[in-house]
């Protein structure tokens, strides 16, 4: 089974939003390499949920995709944040992904923590100049990040 981590800040969506929600659209992913991970994901991979751009970033749940990828409507809404005025409906570059809610941690993992992990060297995560909001976690990674919480 592949695993990911996915960003959000979480003023925005937290995954404390998505376990309010139980399940919902993963969308505004704006890069192309990030979109591209987004289509190879599937029914049933997990992702660690990432909260970005606050005072204590860090791995702070799990979640789930329950839709693979489409494309994302968010592209054609002008009211959107995420709307880009060279999609239609015909061609829109950007997809989404459809996600449910598996567990909160009892703490986030903090990113100075996940840097300091062995195991983790190769994360893109920890990685200097990565800012990818997508991406995958190898099995061994996914399992180093389990076993700190």
């Amino acid at each position: 089974m592949p695993y990911w981590l996915m960003k959000s800040e979480p003023d925005e969506f937290s995954i404390q939003h998505l376990k309010e929600k139980g399940n919902a659209r993963w969308d505004g992913v704006r890069n192309y390499q990030a979109r591209n991970y987004l289509r190879e994901m599937r029914e049933g991979d997990r992702f660690f949920f990432y909260h970005s751009s606050c005072p204590e970033p860090g791995v702070a749940g799990i979640g789930e995709i329950i839709r693979a990828a489409y494309p994302d409507p968010a592209a054609l809404d002008g009211q959107s944040p995420y709307f880009d005025a060279k999609a239609s409906a015909e061609k829109n570059p950007w997809s989404a992904v459809d996600v449910r809610f598996v567990e909160a941690f009892d703490a986030v993992l903090p990113l100075a923590l996940l840097k300091t992990a062995p195991a983790l060297a190769d994360l893109a995560l920890v990685r200097k100049g990565s800012r990818l909001s997508v991406m995958p976690v190898s099995p061994d990674e996914w399992n180093a990040i389990l076993a700190l919480r």
